[in-house]
């Protein structure tokens, strides 16, 4: 039986903001060809990237609290998200293995990285 995975892919904003735009277009050029690869997995449900925006909720005394920016301080920042099914962590290791995260070598001089986690579901009876 097949489980779900979510990975976060992490990146070092200020590191690639220092960089010229023609730079960056390069880099990500070369993600193509692996992405390719990866969605030929067949297992891919969804791979998407994310706006630097961000809203952080939680109840404070009883009321609903809106307050911007991750809800954490970090250096990194989740760029992108996929999912995707894996009979088991080794497999999802593998498979999360070929996104550009992974491949491109200039992507360590920005702290690409993947983060790798089971999905369980919450069921709604109604």
């Amino acid at each position: 039986m097949n489980v779900i995975f979510l990975c976060m892919g992490y990146l070092i904003p200020e590191k690639m903001d220092a960089r010229p735009n023609a730079e960056i277009e390069a880099i990500m050029s070369e993600c193509q060809p692996h992405l390719e690869k990866f969605y030929d997995s067949g297992k891919v449900l969804i791979d998407a990237g994310l706006e630097l925006e961000t809203k952080s909720l939680r109840r404070v005394n009883g009321k609903l609290s809106v307050t911007d920016g991750p809800f954490t301080e970090t250096k990194e920042l989740i760029g992108s998200i996929f999912l995707f099914e894996a009979e088991d962590m080794d497999e999802a290791i593998q498979l999360a293995s070929l996104h550009p995260t992974t491949q491109v070598s200039r992507g360590e001089d920005f702290g690409w990285r993947i983060e790798i986690r089971p999905v369980h579901y919450f069921k709604n009876d109604k």
